[in-house]
């Protein structure tokens, strides 16, 4: 078929959704998988025009004081999203050409803030860092709209990273949201969310959250992670340790390696530990004992290696360190 057909078969799919049934003449549809797929993308044009038209067309935007504005209930990104640096661009945007977009809020009925932030956080924080009055559209929304719109800001933006969409999804659900409502903010299926939701109730949320967005890290590799914490009886503690041991991981990426490589440290030194003992060598000489006690992996050098040795070791153990992190972030990787 060629694509000018496929194109124009696909359009009379569209057309058929559009149209009245007719309950006299039965008429033959069109592959009910080309019906389904096609509702699907006339939901997703469905919710970016409402989006686009609550934007455009909304004709109460106005400046708002930040701090009568309360924080949405239900947090999408994690800790330090909206902190100085973080929103320093955007920050730097505003104060040389003002607030383009208009953010959207609704009336809060009780406590101390006169709304409630349903999107546009990240420019409320950079307008409260500036001291400046927050461009806004008000208006009366139920806590599944709220949601809804608030999740199809996120899913419009491409830096909102799998794993803070899955604590997302995780927090709606707590929270008492229906499942539809989750897949709607989402834009996703019920499947999809199901899997998301696997995956963060499986981790501690400390965990998630020192472990950071990490967001180049996907779907495949944290479900690598998941199975590698299952393995593990200690498997908090271990990346715990390791995280704050490596304090040198600027880049968020490299917490998740770095604590995926200690879930999956020792998985092939079953032998080894065992044996209780490993002795290391150079020259044919013992230079010192590795042994692996229930509390972590212990060296012990040998009285004949003179101090010296021991503190040229020390001083190259970090560069060792970050060498064998990178190591194992191809292996991940790869």
């Amino acid at each position: 078929m060629s694509r000018k057909d496929s194109r124009g078969m696909f359009a009379n799919v569209l057309g058929q959704l559009d149209q009245e049934p007719i309950a006299a003449t039965p008429v033959k549809t069109t592959s009910p998988h080309l019906m389904k797929v096609a509702a699907g993308v006339r939901q997703i044009q469905e919710k970016g025009e409402a989006l686009d038209r609550l934007l455009r067309d909304g004709d109460h935007v106005v400046e708002v004081d930040p701090e009568e504005i309360a924080p949405s209930p239900i947090l999408d990104r994690f800790d330090g999203a909206y902190d100085t640096a973080a929103i320093e661009d955007i920050s730097t945007s505003m104060k040389e050409r003002g607030q383009i977009v208009a953010g959207l809020v609704r009336p809060k009925r009780e406590g101390q803030h006169r709304y409630q932030i349903v999107f546009g956080r990240r420019r409320l924080a950079a307008a409260k860092a500036l001291g400046i009055k927050f461009r806004t559209i008000v208006r009366e929304l139920t806590d599944e709209e709220a949601i809804v719109f608030q999740g199809e800001e996120n899913s419009n933006r491409k830096d909102l990273s799998f794993i803070e969409k899955c604590a997302f999804a995780l927090s709606q659900e707590k929270a008492g949201y229906r499942r539809d409502v989750i897949c709607a903010s989402l834009s996703t299926g019920k499947s999809h969310v199901s899997e998301m939701l696997r995956i963060a109730t499986s981790l501690p949320l400390a965990t998630l959250h020192a472990i950071g967005p990490s967001p180049d890290v996907g779907r495949r590799r944290w479900l690598d992670f998941i199975d590698a914490w299952a393995m593990r009886s200690d498997a908090e503690e271990r990346v715990r340790s390791a995280l704050a041991e490596y304090r040198t991981a600027d880049v968020q990426g490299d917490r998740f390696v770095v604590a995926l490589a200690a879930l999956k440290r020792d998985a092939n030194q079953t032998g080894r530990q065992a044996a209780g003992k490993t002795d290391i060598k150079a020259n044919g000489f013992v230079l010192a004992t590795v042994s692996y006690p229930k509390s972590g992996p212990r060296l012990d050098f040998t009285k004949a290696v003179p101090v010296s040795f021991v503190e040229f070791l020390n001083d190259r153990m970090e560069a060792l360190h970050n060498e064998f992190v990178k190591q194992q972030a191809n292996i991940s990787k790869g």
